[in-house]
């Protein structure tokens, strides 16, 4: 196979974190090499044009994507797989959505949040955009906070002086605004975790991502006034005390048992909410209660012979080339095309706008409403990969498809399930309310996280109110947590045209109302019976 490796072009002027890619080409190329493919470097600027060009002439059949930043700025690191998008060259790692969403840190932290994932409070950024966000004026001043690029990684510009405390808001966000300059144009606070530091690498594999060996980051020789943080100097600086006195440890006494059981399960669900692809890491801290912080979602880790990734290969007594093996296979699966503006339907897997009105963009999906006994693992797994359910909630979605399945109608659940290519990518499970003449539950909808925000859920929410209007329903009622979290699928509902009928306080807990829903259809003139809906 003919492998392009594109890589952002770095010269001996460069600082050390961007030179690095070069070894990252270095070892890529001859790994591919030992495979029998073809490969070959090529560097890129911000020139498209030429990167196009050059690409033609070679006619890759896949680009190997090293690509960090462009022109020194990683805010620009979506840029060359969005373009590999529109020319059609598939490419590894990451797609381009997942790229832009993971390295602005805010919105990687916004997605987390939405998915009931902890990480760090924090306040800002600045300069101040639609994601500003201050903390609870209480918790300034008692917290340290570090201060952080929005968009630029490799640790850049964050050392001991990075951490401030004692702090009201107007000082922060003058630091903010003072520090906003050298930390690529936008910076923003993150609430200090004081504890332990883990780094889970993730690898794509034919039974799906696999989490390789964990690693732990031990601060060797770190004093009280010293702060255990993971700085510019201990990653790039081979002189500096931070660089010596860091050190990557894979072994762990037996109480750790579970504790890095929940780090894999979190780095999965990461895998699953942002749509990763190919290989990734997932840094973490864990403080003195316990308790799992995800600090930040790498979507192409470095992966140089003396990073964390190709240690954690190691040590998960995985080859190299058998790591890039994986890698290419998984690039080589379909990619889907970035999601569409909030509000827009749009064909889950084609360009097509709307697949609503396209009989050939939904030829691509297949939708049944009879169950089968495989739909109670696909709908656990469907569900469970969301990260909106607890494992109680999953367990419960599956149970209803047990119960379909042995009592048929009179179970009283009815299903709209969508495959592409034989699997399950979304479902709603629904049904008439007992006592009811004319009113309607719908229980679950669901999509995969890798079709979400591509017109689905829409589609799936449009036939199942077809189906319940066409049984004779007049009211759907849908209920949600009031949680901030759950603000994107409140917002669905009223994009589908339902508004909220009541909202009963602290129903699911202290601080957690349920927020009910209600679509109302306009009363017709029946004759005859109504018909079932379809089972």
């Amino acid at each position: 196979m003919r492998v392009t490796v594109v890589h952002n072009a770095a010269s001996d002027q460069s600082l050390p974190d961007e030179q690095d890619v070069l070894v990252q080409v270095e070892t890529v190329c001859a790994a591919l090499a030992t495979l029998g493919h073809e490969a070959r470097p090529m560097p890129c600027n911000l020139d498209l044009s030429d990167l196009r060009l050059r690409l033609n002439a070679h006619e890759p059949d896949l680009v190997f994507n090293l690509v960090e930043s462009l022109d020194g700025k990683g805010r620009l690191i979506h840029v060359v797989p969005s373009a590999l998008d529109a020319w059609a060259i598939p490419y590894t790692g990451a797609p381009a959505d997942a790229m832009l969403l993971t390295s602005n840190k805010i919105l990687a932290k916004e997605r987390m949040e939405a998915a009931g994932l902890l990480t760090p409070h924090w306040i800002g950024p600045y300069p101040k955009d639609c994601h500003w966000r201050m903390a609870n004026h209480a918790d300034l001043s008692s917290n340290r906070w570090i201060i952080k690029s929005v968009w630029e990684h490799a640790s850049l510009g964050l050392e001991d002086d990075g951490l401030v405390g004692g702090k009201d808001s107007a000082a922060l966000t003058k630091i903010l605004k003072n520090r906003s300059a050298g930390l690529g144009g936008a910076c923003f606070g993150e609430r200090f975790i004081d504890g332990r530091e883990f780094n889970l690498s993730i690898l794509a594999g034919p039974n799906g991502p696999e989490v390789l060996a964990p690693a732990e980051i031990v601060f060797e020789g770190y004093g009280p006034d010293k702060p255990r943080i993971i700085g510019y100097r201990a990653k790039w600086d081979t002189s500096s005390y931070e660089y010596r006195h860091t050190r990557r440890s894979f072994d762990f006494p037996a109480e750790d048992a579970l504790l890095l059981a929940a780090l894999e399960k979190s780095a999965l669900r990461c895998w699953r909410i942002f749509g990763l692809k190919g290989y990734a890491r997932v840094d973490f801290r864990v403080d003195d209660a316990g308790r799992i912080w995800i600090l930040e979602v790498n979507a192409n880790p470095c992966i140089s012979p003396d990073a964390g990734f190709a240690a954690a290969l190691e040590r998960s007594s995985i080859r190299f080339p058998d790591a890039l093996a994986r890698i290419l296979e998984d690039a080589q699966a379909l990619r889907q095309v970035s999601p569409a503006p909030e509000g827009e339907i749009i064909s889950v897997g084609s360009p097509i706008a709307d697949p609503v009105s396209s009989h050939a963009a939904m030829d691509e999906l297949a939708f049944r409403h009879e169950v089968f006994p495989r739909d109670v693992d696909a709908v656990r797994r469907l569900a469970a990969s969301t990260g909106f359910f607890y494992p109680s909630e999953v367990d419960v979605a599956a149970e209803l498809v047990t119960e379909r399945l042995a009592k048929g109608d009179e179970s009283g659940y009815y299903f709209t399930l969508c495959e592409k290519d034989g699997h399950l990518i979304g479902f709603t499970i629904y049904g008439p309310i007992p006592c009811t003449a004319t009113s309607f539950d719908i229980y679950w909808i669901a999509v995969r996280p890798d079709y979400q925000g591509k017109g689905l859920g829409k589609i799936l929410m449009q036939k199942t109110e077809d189906l319940i209007r066409d049984a004779g329903g007049r009211r759907i009622y849908i209920e949600t947590s009031d949680r901030p979290q759950y603000a994107g699928t409140r917002k669905f509902y009223q994009r589908c045209g339902y508004l909220r009928a009541a909202l009963l306080e602290d129903f699911y807990g202290p601080d957690d109302a349920k927020a009910i829903y209600v679509k109302i259809f306009a009363i017709e003139i029946l004759t005859g019976s109504s018909p079932a809906p379809a089972g």
